[in-house]
């Protein structure tokens, strides 16, 4: 009996060891083989690889299969010790169930993200996509919207009820406005006007970067192409809606 309570003490002992050492490791676990070319995004210059990354990181969030990103401390202190070098800047609403880095399945240093309620612009906004794709460099920049957008149903209620739009919310409102007199001007009805709503906003939002004399410049030079796409949050998919290149 007293031998057979050492040997599960000894086996107990052992299997406890092994666990504290995993998890002492954990934090400087590189990316294995079959997932370090996806970390090598300071070399991805082509517009056409960033967007394939996106499109492919969607497909493995969708179908839960993500790939263990780098969030290591070694990728840390390269990040530090290099500077980021993202492949994509990303504008998209601020809604919580939209965090571009999960649904793209992108780590640390990956994506330059720029984020407002109903995706809109403003100043602020404006000069943060302008540092992501003229100092970044950043080939693809991406308007991202999404299904069951709270700023946008906000807008078509307010206009509907002729409510005032007041205050900063107000503000937000009146960038989406234009969008909601579009779709009625299609004669949009029922639930479809918010889907229209949301899909009008990203093309008008990607028309207003135009607007702006170094994004325009930078598309003009073909070394950026701006893309709508739009999230769906009860699938998890993303749709690609609108591309501006520098032959358009």
């Amino acid at each position: 009996m007293k031998q057979k309570n050492l040997i599960f003490r000894l086996v107990l002992s052992a299997v406890l060891v092994l666990s504290l050492a995993a998890i002492a490791s954990y934090d400087t676990i590189a990316p294995t083989a079959a997932n370090s070319s996806v970390y090598k995004h300071a070399e991805i210059t082509s517009i056409g690889e960033a967007k394939q990354l996106l499109v492919d990181g969607n497909k493995r969030f969708v179908s839960g299969k993500i790939l263990n990103d780098d969030i290591s401390n070694t990728k840390r202190k390269e990040l530090v010790k290099n500077g980021q070098h993202p492949f994509a800047t990303i504008l998209s609403c601020s809604d919580s169930r939209v965090p571009p880095e999960l649904i793209f399945d992108q780590g640390l240093g990956d994506i330059f993200i720029i984020r407002t309620a109903g995706e809109v612009l403003d100043p602020v906004a404006e000069g943060s996509v302008e540092y992501g794709v003229e100092h970044l460099k950043t080939p693809l920049l991406v308007v991202l919207g999404h299904s069951e957008c709270g700023a946008v149903k906000a807008a078509i209620e307010t206009i509907e009820s002729k409510g005032e739009m007041e205050g900063n919310i107000g503000k937000i409102l009146k960038k989406i406005a234009p969008a909601v007199e579009r779709s009625k001007e299609d004669g949009t009805t029922g639930d479809e006007i918010f889907t229209k709503t949301e899909d009008y906003n990203i093309e008008l939002i990607i028309a207003g970067l135009m607007e702006n004399d170094i994004i325009e410049e930078l598309v003009e030079q073909r070394s950026l192409t701006i893309l709508g796409a739009k999230y769906h949050v009860d699938s998890g998919k993303v749709t690609w809606l609108k591309e501006v290149a520098g032959d358009e």
